[in-house]
């Protein structure tokens, strides 16, 4: 079976709110928006944005929770990029979970929340490099 992801769909509480973040923080343009979700391809994927009640309904699953146990990355090409990205993403309405420093196993990396709580590392690692779409590949 092939080893790929098509969509990842987050839960939100304000749409407008998100959006900020994502637009002016990451520099996203939605590919698709309504009332309730929004989404935006990646390389490779497509990220949504989905009003949790919304998304409660579609899955037919109540009581979602946020923060969940896991992390998204964003993997920069640079070590300096690294927190000028997230005070971008902190000035767009997210907030600081670590500061940028560089870890025992390498690289560069630091936290950011979303506004409903997601996690994102922003991370350079020199192991493993990012190709002119986007892409990361794992330990090169």
């Amino acid at each position: 079976m092939q080893q790929q992801m098509s969509v990842i769909t987050l839960g939100v509480a304000d749409l407008t709110r998100s959006k900020r973040f994502y637009v002016d923080g990451f520099g996203w343009t939605p590919v698709f928006e309504n009332e309730e979700i929004a989404f935006y391809q990646m390389n490779g994927f497509v990220l949504g944005t989905w009003l949790k009640p919304a998304l409660e309904a579609d899955m037919q699953r109540g009581g979602l929770a946020s923060p969940g146990a896991f992390a998204l990355a964003h993997n920069v090409a640079t070590q300096a990029a690294v927190q000028p990205l997230i005070d971008r993403l902190a000035n767009a309405g997210g907030r600081v979970l670590r500061a940028a420093d560089a870890p025992a196993h390498g690289g560069f990396r630091g936290y950011v929340a979303d506004p409903d709580d997601h996690a994102w590392e922003i991370a350079w690692n020199p192991a493993w490099p990012i190709d002119a779409q986007g892409h990361v590949t794992f330990g090169n």
